[in-house]
């Protein structure tokens, strides 16, 4: 018993060791800021440390997961998200600096925390995760047509959002 348990351990510690960077990434997305990224992260990688033994796709499992989690955690958290946006408005006509790209993250980040769950989950996993429709429909719980209006209605509106002024300062920012 103890020999399966250690097996168990060095292999769900090696898959968070050879795929934690990306994951994290995810979920930071996902959640919509680094700090609520981590703790997104951490929570379903300690729920899937529990069920370890059964996971056939670890990738495919954990991602489904964080889409899960990061969705009941904005059902949970939207009126204190909602306050926190409105409170927080951006300077205006601030000059160019090497905070360019902070500044184009989190425009990013503030346009992706209005989008509903699904479309934010479809974004990222499509954008940011290079998924293709069928690994996101998986993930998400959905057909890979109901991936495609998701995708369209997100890019649509986070160009509303964005609005046609935005300009990303570092192309590959996102995928540091």
């Amino acid at each position: 018993m103890a020999e399966r348990s250690a097996s168990k351990t060095a292999t769900f510690e090696l898959f968070v060791a050879t795929r934690g960077t990306a994951m994290l990434r995810t979920a930071v997305f996902l959640a919509g800021d680094p700090h609520t990224g981590e703790d997104l992260l951490q929570d379903v990688l300690l729920r899937v440390y529990r069920h370890w033994r059964r996971v056939d796709d670890p990738d495919a499992y954990v991602r489904r997961a964080l889409v899960n989690a990061a969705a009941s955690r904005r059902r949970r958290r939207r009126f204190r998200e909602d306050l926190l946006d409105t409170a927080t408005e951006p300077i205006a006509d601030s000059a160019p600096d090497s905070t360019d790209a902070l500044s184009t993250r989190d425009q990013l980040f503030t346009a992706l925390r209005q989008l509903p769950p699904r479309q934010r989950a479809v974004i990222v996993l499509r954008y940011f995760d290079d998924l293709t429709e069928t690994q996101i429909a998986t993930a998400v719980g959905c057909t890979p047509g109901s991936v495609k209006t998701h995708a369209a209605r997100g890019l649509a509106r986070l160009r509303t959002v964005l609005g046609p002024e935005y300009t990303p300062a570092e192309r590959s920012g996102a995928h540091d």
